[in-house]
């Protein structure tokens, strides 16, 4: 499976993103309200500039305690982000995520963001998968 088909199979949301200078308060009360994983840091909504995760937060709160809750976004994002494209396949994707120890992928075309994928959307698609394979051998089997 391809990640256009990952992308294909989600509900057209769009990238939730943050601009710079975002507190790591606001960025938490993003994730806490759309119930996701990661919010996206960009200018523009469609360049790339980093990537926040729950993890994130809860680690520099463990780390820090609450008071690195007003600093912004740009202090606890990771700034290198690793990106897949459309033709990639959902094993490599899996591969990188882990590798890279992370659960979320944006997906770019050029410069632009066109989509953000889970390790959860991954899953989900190889279990779809792995099912319709399962059927058709015993279909094979049992001779329908």
């Amino acid at each position: 499976m391809l990640v256009s088909q990952i992308l294909k199979s989600k509900s057209d949301d769009g990238v939730v993103t943050v601009p710079p200078g975002t507190t790591i308060a606001r960025a938490a009360e993003v994730l806490s309200s759309r119930r996701i994983g990661a919010v996206v840091v960009s200018i523009d909504g469609k360049r790339l500039g980093g990537i926040i995760s729950e993890r994130d937060v809860v680690r520099e709160l463990g780390r820090r305690g609450p008071g690195c809750m007003s600093e912004t976004v740009d202090s606890i994002m990771t700034a290198r982000v690793i990106t897949c494209v459309r033709g990639d396949t959902a094993d490599s994707v899996l591969q990188k995520m882990t590798d890279g120890r992370f659960r979320h992928i944006p997906v770019v075309e050029g410069d632009e963001m066109i989509g953000l994928i889970s390790i959860g959307d991954v899953v989900k698609v190889r279990l779809m998968e792995l099912t319709s394979e399962k059927d058709a051998l015993e279909g094979m089997i049992k001779g329908f």
